[in-house]
């Protein structure tokens, strides 16, 4: 469970991920568990809602990158609008993300709009919509008093046609358009961060999508992170440059060493963002003196050629 605030938003939220699904479109496979570029989609998700407060996951309990809360519906399988109120029963902040467990080009900065979007209108709740334009209500921000609001009053609207109790059980087998239809939603068009993985075709998408040349190396990069448990903001590009002068300046295999000598080096310092900068400064420096020393024999006491005579 976390119990950080995302600085860029200033607004506390909780998330709630959705990750009990039957998958049935993947042949019961264990969905949240199918990794794509190395990790489960349920960590990647996790990734993407770092800066809540407080982490519900509606699931039987599984090993996650990032420490949670788990919850679960009554009866389990009972689908999304029981498995939401099953984790906002866990949640206290004012909003609110809803996310499922299966969207593998989610990140933070998408959090922070939808939250940003939710805070500056008057609406319930801000969603994705995806390529075809249809809503993804599992890819939201809701103000947290109004998604409970619709909740008991989808239950108690349930239990008056049936005759049956409003509890929690009142919700299971509901459609969440049953639920959304009654809120005011602002809409966030948005076709890759909704997109999810219902079907084998949709992960072997988005298993190739992350190798392509644009996006591989920030995947490998998140990914890294990741399985390292460090949550660490620097900047790539720096690291990148000092590998191609060390590796042109020196030799080839100066370029990882070299890396992992100033990331060493930065945490035995202050081990921030800004200490990988200046370890990355100086190695830099370093291996630009080394080239010129190369390209310069006269620095080693060797004569310079004397000029053509011709």
């Amino acid at each position: 469970m976390s119990h950080t605030t995302d600085p860029e938003t200033d607004v506390p939220y909780d998330a709630v991920v959705l990750a009990g699904g039957a998958a049935r479109r993947l042949g019961g496979a264990d969905k949240p568990g199918v990794r794509v570029g190395g990790r489960p989609l349920l960590d990647r998700v996790l990734a993407a809602c770092a800066g809540a407060r407080t982490t519900v996951v509606v699931a039987d309990p599984r090993p996650t990158a990032r420490p949670v809360r788990w919850a679960r519906e009554e009866p389990p399988g009972g689908g999304p609008v029981a498995a939401l109120d099953a984790g906002l029963r866990h949640t206290t902040a004012e909003h609110a993300v809803v996310l499922s467990a299966d969207l593998p080009f989610l990140e933070e900065a998408t959090v922070r709009r939808l939250l940003t979007v939710l805070g500056t209108t008057g609406a319930d709740g801000a969603l994705l919509t995806d390529a075809n334009g249809r809503d993804q209500p599992l890819v939201a921000a809701y103000r947290t008093a109004a998604l409970r609001h619709a909740l008991t009053a989808l239950a108690d609207a349930v239990s008056a046609t049936t005759g049956g109790s409003a509890g929690p059980g009142a919700l299971t087998g509901l459609p969440l358009r049953r639920l959304t239809g009654a809120l005011d939603l602002t809409r966030v068009p948005d076709p890759l961060a909704s997109f999810d993985c219902d079907t084998w075709d949709d992960i072997a998408t988005a298993r190739t999508r992350i190798r392509e040349h644009g996006h591989v190396l920030d995947e490998w990069i998140s990914a890294v992170k990741d399985e390292l448990g460090i949550d660490l903001d620097v900047d790539t590009g720096v690291l990148l440059d000092l590998a191609r002068d060390a590796a042109h300046g020196v030799a080839r295999p100066a370029a990882p060493l070299t890396t992992f000598l100033v990331g060493y080096a930065a945490a035995q310092g202050e081990g921030g963002p800004e200490a990988v900068a200046e370890a990355a400064r100086k190695a830099a420096a370093l291996a630009l003196r080394w080239e010129e020393e190369n390209d310069a024999p006269q620095a080693a006491g060797k004569p310079e050629p004397e000029p053509d005579a011709g």
